[in-house]
Formats: C-alpha cells, sequence, structure tokens
C-alpha cells in the first residue's frame, strides 16, 4: 500500500497494489495496518456504507457534515473515473481553504482519508461513475452541508460546462458566505471529534 500525505492537515491517499490477469482485476482500498500507520490510529467504527452513481460531468459537492458531530470519510471509485476534491473548511487550520485533487477510478483502487471538517467534491469523467463512502454514524439531512463547488475564491478546476448540479449544490453558499453565517466548522473542535470517531 502506498500511503500520500496530502497538503490538507489530516487527511491521506492510499493507493493499493492492482493484481490483472485475463480476468480483470483485483485490489484492497482499505487495508487496517496502513491506515493506522499513516494517522496513528484504527478507522473509525463504521456505521454506514454509501455509494452514488453518476453521469460523465456530474459534479457533487462540496459536502461535509455539521460539527458536532462531525463525520469523516474514507471514499474510493470501485467503477468508472472521478476526479475528486478535498477543501479545508475548518477555520483555524493551518490548510484552511486549501484543496487538493485526486484521480479516484476503479482501475486504481486509490482511495482518500478526508478529515472531521474537511469538505468534499468530485466530478465524473465517465458514465456510470461510482463512489463509495465509508463513514462512522448514519445520515441525518439536518446536519449536511455544502459549500459552492464554483465558488471562485476557492478555484476548483471543474469544467464549466455543463454543469450537472444538483439544486442544493447550485444554491449553496460560497466559502464566505458560510463563513459569515457560522456554518464552518472549527479546526479544534473537529481535531477533538476526529479523535472519538
Amino acid at each position: 500500500m502506498d500511503i500520500e500525505k496530502l497538503d490538507i492537515e489530516g487527511a491521506f491517499a492510499f493507493t493499493p497494489p492492482v493484481y490483472r490477469d485475463q480476468r480483470g482485476l483485483f485490489t484492497t482500498p482499505f487495508e487496517g495496518a496502513a491506515f493506522a500507520e499513516a494517522t496513528g490510529r484504527p478507522l473509525f467504527t463504521v456505521g454506514q456504507v454509501s455509494h452514488n452513481v453518476s453521469a460523465a460531468g456530474v459534479l457533487r459537492g462540496i459536502h461535509y457534515t455539521a460539527v458536532p458531530p462531525g463525520k469523516a470519510k474514507y471514499v474510493y471509485s470501485p467503477h468508472g473515473r472521478v476526479r475528486d476534491f478535498m477543501v479545508d473548511l475548518r477555520v483555524g487550520s493551518p490548510t484552511f481553504g486549501r484543496w487538493t485533487e485526486h484521480q479516484l477510478g476503479g482501475d486504481t483502487g486509490r482511495a482518500v482519508y478526508i478529515p472531521v471538517g474537511v469538505g468534499h467534491a468530485f466530478q465524473a469523467e465517465e458514465d456510470d461513475s461510482i463512489v463509495v463512502y465509508v463513514m462512522p454514524g448514519h445520515y441525518v439531512p439536518a446536519n449536511e452541508l455544502t459549500v459552492s463547488p464554483l465558488d471562485p475564491a476557492i478555484g476548483l478546476p471543474v469544467a464549466t460546462e455543463p454543469h450537472l448540479l444538483s439544486q442544493r449544490d447550485a444554491e449553496a453558499p460560497t466559502l464566505a458566505e458560510a463563513g459569515e453565517r457560522g456554518l464552518l466548522p472549527d479546526y479544534d473542535r473537529c481535531r477533538e471529534l476526529e479523535l472519538t470517531l
């Protein structure tokens, strides 16, 4: 397992070996020992595993969970290909406002760990791209928030036309507006909560 510490504090990428033969491929996007080595702790207790399927061009995010309760995510794409983005939304973080980009796809098994308070977005590059989310707890709609993936102050390099966005994402506040409304999580509180997952 290749482990990469990312430019966002507390975030990691994991790229496993991929074994190919005439039948196809086999890979393991998550290994507990590799995760513990990178983060210094075991993965959170899994409360929910979800996935979505997206057409080419679909843009989802920037999604995050209110703090508290906060939610970390372990994310990979077993089919298709996506440009995956993390944005540090934690006020007071040394990497606040910074984003990283990763290619996730069924041919690589690459996965990313998204810490509490870090937003997640992706744009599908192929039809029927699947993104899997491994998370603690369960989905509570009132706790799920979004920041505009089109906010020029963030500057995600997403395709501008056509935008295939949900109404919720299309109407999401900018990073500055979310900050003014008190919707952004506090860095220290996020770090505390992460240790309890």
